[in-house]
């Protein structure tokens, strides 16, 4: 099921679920000073994911052809590097980082959702 089908609110939480578990995969590359960073920072997330991440992939699109998809990583990672740049409360090592994190934070969510909204 693609972003649009799902409401804001199954967004924000599974994206929140996710940020918990690749904190704890990443240990401290990612970190949040608490409940509420995580909390704000995957409504961020969320926000951008509805908002920033079309119109980025809608530009990107010609690049994204080029690299048969692989692109879209680079968009992830920005768009959750700009997620954890909006709250002072989390932290993120690098880019590098954002890409890996990024990678897994998708696969998370593929699971997150799945099993919470069939």
């Amino acid at each position: 099921m693609n972003d649009t089908g799902k409401g804001f609110f199954q967004i924000w939480l599974v994206d929140g679920l996710s940020l918990w578990a690749v904190d704890k995969l990443f240990g401290s590359s990612i970190q949040f000073a608490d409940a509420w960073a995580l909390i704000f920072t995957a409504l961020a997330l969320a926000v951008l994911t509805v908002t920033i991440k079309p119109v980025l992939k809608l530009i990107s699109l010609p690049v994204t052809i080029l690299t048969f998809g692989l692109f879209s990583i680079i968009i992830n990672a920005l768009v959750l590097q700009m997620a954890f740049a909006l709250n002072s409360g989390s932290y993120i090592a690098s880019f590098g980082t954002a890409v890996w994190a990024s990678i897994i934070l998708a696969i998370v969510n593929s699971i997150f959702s799945s099993l919470l909204f069939k």
